[in-house]
Formats: C-alpha cells, structure tokens, sequence
C-alpha cells in the first residue's frame, strides 16, 4: 500500500518493560493477521546509529479499529522518541507485509511457538481465529520469564475461554524471581510439553517467533521429532 501517515492515539504498558502504542486506523488499511510494517518516525526527539525506522508485527486484528504494534523498550533512539513523542504525532507506516499468516486448510491444526515479544503476530491471528469462528484447531505455547513480563496474557487467556478451537499453554522459566502467583507449568518449552498437549506431532503447521536463539531451539527441536521442514514457519524478532 505504501507509506502511509496514522496518528499516535494511545500507548499503554502491557507487561514489565514492554509498550504498546496504538494508532488511528486510516480508512482502507486492510492486512492479514501475523503481517507486519515499517513504522518511521519524522524529526523524532532523538537519533542515533539504529535509524529512526522498525519493522513491528501488527499485534491488533483487523476487526479491532485501530493498528497496534507492542515492543520491549530497549534504550534507543528510536523507543525513548516512542515514549516522548506527544500523543497526535504522525507516523509513517509502510505495508502490510509478510507471510506469517494463517494456512487457510482448516483440516491441518496451527502451533504457535512464542518467546516473549514474538506473540505480537499470534495475538492478532488467535484473536481473528476467535471473532470469526474460524474452524481450526489451534495450539499457543508462550514462554516467559515470568507472569509480569508476558503480554497480552490476560488476553489469550479470555480468547481460549471464548474459542472451543483454542488451546494456550504458558509456561515460565523463572518464577523464583517472580512477585505474583502462577499455576500453569514452568520450564522450558520442549517435545515433552508439545507431545502432551497435541500428541501427534507431524500433524500440525507450526509458527514461531521470538528471539533468534529461541527460534533456531525451536527448529531443532521439532525437526528432531521429525516435523517436516516445509511445515515450520518462523520469523525472528532480533534486538526486541
């Protein structure tokens, strides 16, 4: 579509450290669910060698009437100007682009592997999944330090209550510095945790996202249980 200008409406914390910032949805703005765009900020407050542009999946789904886009908040540039610029600022988006996107034969379940800021696109696609009734089966197994470092918990947690199709498994890996109470499972994700939930594992497609070490720990693991390489889709958020 281009680069096209939204304005900043709101931003709001949605877990320890992390920002979400929503963005008035210009008429005509159509994506996928799990795509993304180039959010570009004009005369930004600061600068340095990073650039003033980032590549964010759209963590909104396209029935909800505003684009939102969520990140950790590293000290760059680019994420202090974030949190600075006044609300009203005009943004420059390029896209929709990107095909972490949902497979459209509803035979074969979805399995979304998500480490921390990578469930920005699967929050976009379980919610559609949700609203639309879609006839998918659907799997999310996301994976935090703690409770108060995952965002959009409480969410995925109302659409699995919501979505019959709908599983989540979170799963912590350091409670012991956690202040808050967790009864879900902790540890690492692994073959075992998948095994238990799905059982067969080659039936599935399966989607990851997050960090480059846990997505790469990821591939190999499945590929190690003999998924097919052509059914794993991934996509990295470095520096995130």
């Amino acid at each position: 579509m281009g680069t096209i200008p939204m304005k900043l409406k709101e931003r709001k914390e949605v877990a320890n450290g992390t920002m979400a910032f929503l963005l008035e949805k210009p008429e005509g703005f159509d994506f996928k669910p799990g795509q993304a765009m180039e959010v570009k900020l004009e005369n930004p407050p600061e600068t340095d060698a990073e650039g003033n542009s980032r590549a964010f999946s759209i963590a909104s789904a396209p029935y909800e009437p505003y684009v939102m886009f969520a990140t950790r908040m590293r000290d760059t540039a680019m994420k202090n100007s974030l949190k600075r610029i006044p609300l009203g600022t005009e943004l420059q988006v390029d896209g929709p682009w990107g095909d972490l996107k949902l497979h459209t034969r509803a035979t074969r379940p979805g399995v979304f592997l998500a480490g921390g800021i990578g469930i920005t696109p699967f929050r976009s696609i379980v919610l559609d999944a949700e609203k639309n009734k879609l006839p998918h089966r659907l799997w999310l197994f996301y994976s935090n330090h703690r409770p108060e470092d995952a965002p959009f918990l409480q969410e995925l947690e109302r659409a699995e209550k919501k979505n019959p199709n709908f599983k989540m498994v979170a799963t912590m890996t350091d409670m012991e510095k956690s202040s808050r109470p967790w009864r879900g499972k902790t540890g690492f994700m692994d073959q075992k945790m998948l095994t238990e939930a799905i059982g067969d594992l080659n039936a599935p497609i399966y989607y990851i996202a997050g960090p480059g070490a846990m997505l790469n720990a990821m591939k190999k693991m499945l590929l190690d249980a003999g998924v097919n390489e052509d059914d794993i889709r991934a996509e990295e958020f470095a520096g995130y």
